[in-house]
């Protein structure tokens, strides 16, 4: 893994558009009540079958996420949790960034290491997914 930091500046790069991203999503979670105000809002594959989708409780997650409630978006969906806070940490640097010309360091991975990340990420996503399937469907087996 090379890290490098490069000299103070106000660039929107990838990072930043992340951390855009992440502060309109939780804003939107925080004000604007979509499971509320959307009649048809809702997992179509979970109504019809009664299985949970792979982004089942998201919408959740960003409400109770913006609302500080850590809590209950891990029990909404855990993975969905890490990344509503990593979104939300993007947001606070991306704002830092603009603000302050932070600089941003710069990731770069080499083939193994992406050999690794391209092996994990479908394995928690899996996890996440097994634990979800597991709240929604065997609650039982929780308690």
């Amino acid at each position: 893994m090379k890290v490098t930091i490069p000299a103070p500046n106000r660039r929107l790069g990838t990072f930043e558009w992340l951390g855009l991203v992440g502060l309109g999503g939780l804003l939107v979670g925080r004000y604007v009540p979509v499971a509320r105000i959307i009649p048809f809002w809702g997992c179509v594959l979970r109504e019809h079958t009664g299985w949970p989708c792979l982004g089942c409780g998201l919408t959740r997650v960003a409400d109770r996420v913006a609302h500080f409630n850590i809590p209950g978006a891990w029990e909404a969906n855990p993975l969905g949790t890490v990344c509503a806070l990593l979104f939300a940490l993007a947001a606070l640097v991306t704002v830092l960034h603009f603000l302050f010309a932070l600089p941003i360091p710069e990731v770069e991975l080499d083939e193994r290491e992406w050999l690794w990340v391209r092996i994990a990420f479908p394995l928690v996503l899996l996890v996440n997914y097994a634990y979800v399937v597991v709240h929604t469907r065997f609650p039982h087996l929780l308690s």
